[in-house]
């Protein structure tokens, strides 16, 4: 590899996946994954296998798919690397990602065992690692907060057990630009065998700080950068793909390096995933955000009609943000239908695409204008291979003056008709306790988040709903030009996301 090529390492089917309310079935990490390879990523880390059944069978899945290298999260425990391996062994490119703490605080409090026991517990997992698979990487889990002595140490008998890429996380983003940068060409200066491996950095956004600890770390040496698409995962989240991407392409004044990111697939990827993940994009979010190319002062608009770059020091193009209209209608085919699909990105099967084609039919039939975003959020909203315990056959919401509204509401399950007629104030509220009674289930609402796709008078509404079960939740999202039938959907697609995962 040439000293000035970066590794993209994106872990947002693993890491961005641990944000709070997320819960990604196979059909969508399979999807994200794809995704993910269109934009460039080098490495994809597929999942977590030994966590559950579910891990274990999307990171087999996603290994099968794609053709980049597909990476397995292990601990150091035998058992879980057997597992990671049974599930990346038929990549084209399979790598195991082992991680211990080696952090003082971590090692007393999490692990209860001593430093000379995590080193020889790291150096011999490596080493059986190393006889299933060649391409290893081991990291050191707080590494920012571990004592540097005892990390290099570490560092150098991992890379002599056949770790071939050493990770630095700042596992809580505890670290500032300077000391992360001193600290990665420390590693470089302690430890005499760093040559025979790539460092890798893995920031968090604690202080908001995870795009620029990653720049300096690779001002440093560090050769790879783990990320997530959209800045998602544990907490503040992760390293932003989009973020420290186009911060290197917008100033290469200042960095002589390369990667195979695409850049203009950049934004239809963020799109992709905030829809699939149920996170939504705030609208000042750099590169991604609604605001990020709007402006609304007159000195700047008169700028930037003037010439762009007075207000732009990148162009919306650049990312792939354009303003691109389907231009299909009631009429149209199925041919043409499919082959828009495929220059979005959309690789689906006649099933999917007749279900999305029927779904594009009706929109077509209330809306004037149909949009990209549009047909993306048809195609999503149907991406699911979540089994539906519990299917809307009818509804009928009335509302009065006085605030009370009145819902009668049918479900299938299964071969049962349920019915239910509920009055409550508001029609949201009256419509969920009609739901929570009918699917028998205390459901407590975590949140509801509603937007328009897109903005205008006749804009689909989105809807995006969590509910509660067990201590977890789970994210429900649907789409429709009723804003009241989307809410249900979303709330149906939450119910049967939590039933599927507690039969």
């Amino acid at each position: 590899m040439e000293s000035n090529r970066i590794i993209i390492f994106d872990t947002t089917l693993r890491d961005g996946e641990q944000t709070p309310g997320v819960n990604l079935n196979l059909t969508e990490k399979v999807e994200i994954a794809k995704q993910l390879e269109a934009l460039g990523v080098d490495i994809i880390e597929a999942g977590f296998p030994a966590a559950s059944n579910g891990d274990y069978a999307a990171v087999k899945s996603v290994a099968e798919t794609v053709n980049c290298t597909v990476a397995a999260l292990c601990r150091c425990i035998t058992a879980d690397i057997d597992r990671g391996w049974d599930a990346v062994k038929k990549a084209k490119k399979p790598r195991l990602h082992l991680f211990l703490a080696t952090s003082e605080i971590h090692m007393k409090y999490k692990l209860k065992t001593t430093p000379e026991e995590v080193f020889d517990r790291a150096v011999s997992c490596v080493q059986y690692a190393k006889t299933l698979c060649n391409d290893i990487e081991f990291s050191c889990e707080d590494a920012s907060r571990s004592d540097p002595e005892f990390m290099y140490k570490v560092l150098q008998a991992v890379i002599d057990a056949g770790a071939t890429t050493v990770n630095i996380p700042d596992t809580v983003g505890y670290k500032i630009p300077n000391e992360f940068g001193a600290f990665i060409a420390a590693i470089k200066e302690n430890v005499p065998n760093i040559s025979n491996a790539i460092i890798s950095v893995h920031c968090h956004n604690d202080l908001g700080l995870a795009v620029s600890n990653t720049i300096v770390a690779l001002q440093n040496g560090a050769r790879q950068i783990e990320t997530t698409v959209n800045g998602i995962g544990e907490r503040a989240g992760n390293c932003a793909l989009e973020e420290v991407i186009m911060a290197l392409a917008t100033r290469k004044d200042l960095f002589n390096l390369t990667h195979n990111i695409n850049t203009s697939a950049i934004y239809r990827t963020s799109k992709r995933i905030s829809k699939l993940t149920g996170v939504p994009i705030h609208v000042c979010k750099p590169i991604v955000g609604d605001n990020a190319f709007a402006h609304e002062s007159g000195i700047h608009q008169h700028g930037v009609l003037t010439n762009p770059l007075t207000y732009e020091i990148m162009t919306p193009q650049s990312v792939g943000k354009t303003e691109s209209t389907l231009v299909l209608g009631k009429l149209s085919g199925r041919h043409a239908f499919s082959a828009h699909l495929e220059s979005l990105g959309y690789h689906l099967t006649k099933e999917k695409i007749d279900d999305a084609f029927a779904r594009f039919k009706e929109l077509a039939d209330k809306k004037k204008k149909i949009t990209d975003e549009d047909l993306e959020a048809i195609v999503l909203d149907n991406a699911s291979d979540i089994p539906q315990l519990y299917k809307l056959e009818d509804f009928k919401l009335t509302t009065c003056a006085n605030s009370l509204s009145k819902i009668e509401i049918t479900l299938r399950c299964g071969d049962r008709i349920l019915s239910d007629v509920y009055m409550a104030d508001g029609p949201i509220t009256t419509t969920y306790s009609a739901l929570a009674k009918l699917t028998d289930g205390q459901w407590p609402l975590a949140s509801y988040d509603i937007k328009a796709i897109p903005e205008g008078d006749d804009a689909l509404g989105e809807v995006v709903v969590r509910l509660r079960k067990n201590d977890r939740q789970y994210t429900g999202r649907s789409v429709s030009h009723n804003i009241i039938e989307a809410s249900i959907l979303a709330y149906l697609d939450s119910v049967n996301r939590a039933m599927a995962d507690v039969q």
